[in-house]
């Protein structure tokens, strides 16, 4: 009996499980992950916002592991990938905004996974909560540095 988790934490596993499975079929279509930079890049003469770029970080709380982003920003908007180790770290789309130094993304297509804190050089933090079904399933706090 004592190799069985309890019912709630299988119940939190199912649901965050759940969730992630709604953007599962997004992660195999590398199509939207070029698309964006080519754009940008071909299309607006205007220079990248200071959070374009590559970073890689860490995230813990309900989960832990490690991320890596890819940002495009332009003016309050970002959008770019990101890697997540406990999904083999399979690219997925994600979309955000800035203002000030506060900064808010998640992924596209999905409320799953919400991301929100600060900036400051090359160094952002701030926290995460995953939500199923409407209620939240844990969360936690999350830490990234510039990497280029």
């Amino acid at each position: 009996m004592s190799s069985r988790l309890p019912v709630a934490r299988r119940l939190v596993l199912a649901v965050g499980l759940s969730g992630f499975v709604a953007i599962a079929p997004y992660w195999g279509n590398t199509a939207w992950a070029k698309a964006p930079t080519s754009h940008h890049a071909s299309h607006h003469s205007t220079k990248s916002g200071p959070l374009s770029g590559s970073w890689s970080g860490s995230y813990s709380g309900a989960y832990s592991g490690t991320f890596s982003l890819k940002w495009q920003q332009s003016g309050s908007k970002l959008s770019g990938t990101i890697k997540v180790s406990a999904f083999s770290n399979a690219p997925t789309a994600l979309t955000g905004t800035v203002e000030g130094n506060a900064i808010t993304f998640g992924t596209v297509g999905s409320q799953a996974i919400t991301y929100s804190g600060s900036f400051s050089g090359s160094t952002m933090s701030g926290t995460w909560k995953m939500q199923a079904g409407g209620r939240s399933i844990g969360g936690g706090s999350w830490k990234a540095s510039r990497t280029s």
